[in-house]
Parts: C-alpha cells; sequence; structure tokens
C-alpha cells in the first residue's frame, strides 16, 4: 500500500514540472524555483518508493536465499543464557548513542544491533556509557542480564 501511494505521490509533482513546462513559465525566476521544489519532493517520495519497494523483496529474498543453501546470519539468544532471564546476543554493533538522564535516573545507551542482513536490526537500551566498550562496526557477542529496569550487559567478546 505505501508503495503505491509513494509512486503516486511522487507523480504528481512531475505533472507540475509538465504544466511550469508547457506554460512556458519555467524560464522564469518562480518557475525555476517552484520546478526545483517539485523535482525535490518527487525525488524524495521516489526514493520512499525505491526502499518499499526493496524492503518488499528483501522479505521475499529471504525464502530464496534458503532455498540456494545459504542461511541469512541473524541476532539470536543462543541457548546457553547466563543466569535466569539472560541472553546472548552475537552480531555487529552499528551505532551506540547515549543519553544521559536527570539526576537519580540511571543514563542509557542506546545500541543498534544489526547483522549483514537489514532485516535483523535490533535496538537496545542499556545501562551506562558504553560507547568505549562497543565500538561501532564491530562483531560481538553481548552478554546481558535482564532485570526489572531493563538489559543489564553483563561481558562483550569479540568473536
Amino acid at each position: 500500500m505505501m508503495l503505491v501511494l509513494s509512486l503516486v505521490l511522487a507523480l504528481i509533482p512531475v505533472l507540475g514540472i509538465l504544466f511550469l513546462l508547457t506554460h512556458g513559465s519555467l524560464t522564469s525566476v518562480d518557475g525555476l524555483f517552484m520546478s526545483l521544489i517539485l523535482a525535490a519532493m518527487s525525488g524524495i517520495f521516489a526514493l520512499n518508493a525505491f526502499r518499499e519497494f526493496r524492503k518488499g523483496s528483501s522479505v521475499e529474498g529471504d525464502g530464496s536465499s534458503q532455498a540456494s543453501g545459504r542461511t541469512p546470519s541473524r541476532s539470536r539468544v543462543v541457548a546457553g543464557s547466563p543466569g535466569a532471564g539472560g541472553s546472548v546476543l552475537r552480531g555487529r554493533v552499528a551505532d551506540v548513542q547515549f543519553f544521559e538522564s536527570h539526576v537519580g535516573q540511571p543514563s542509557k545507551s542506546i545500541v543498534t544491533f544489526a547483522t549483514d542482513g537489514l532485516a535483523a536490526i535490533r535496538t537496545l537500551a542499556l545501562a551506562g556509557d558504553l560507547r568505549n566498550r562497543l565500538p561501532t562496526g564491530k562483531r560481538v557477542q553481548l552478554t546481558l542480564q535482564n532485570r526489572e529496569d531493563g538489559p543489564v550487559l553483563l561481558d562483550v567478546s569479540f568473536p
């Protein structure tokens, strides 16, 4: 549905540019800037349509990659969890952002944890400043423990 809507919304500004072209006002300053604005709007919606198309084809592509013998790597909870309510995640650190909280509240790091495919992206909110412990772009194995106020990072290893 979003793909069709994005394609329609990408074509409407193109019709506006064609209208300016046919009425001869494209060569004026107003026509020039209006056509640039309409082209930018059309490009944004076309990019959104392209991303929707890629997202739809990547979901269908997962089954075909398994049929060809390749198994897509994904972050997963490993059976050997450390303690009650713990888990182990393997993958690549895509981004780490640190947010300081108000006095009396724990500060948080928002970790975007991904694998090679775009479909397996996971966001974790972990306590403390983890910018130095989790280097962006590195493959890691995280050992987490679930607590009342959220998951806490226990250990980081680099496989």
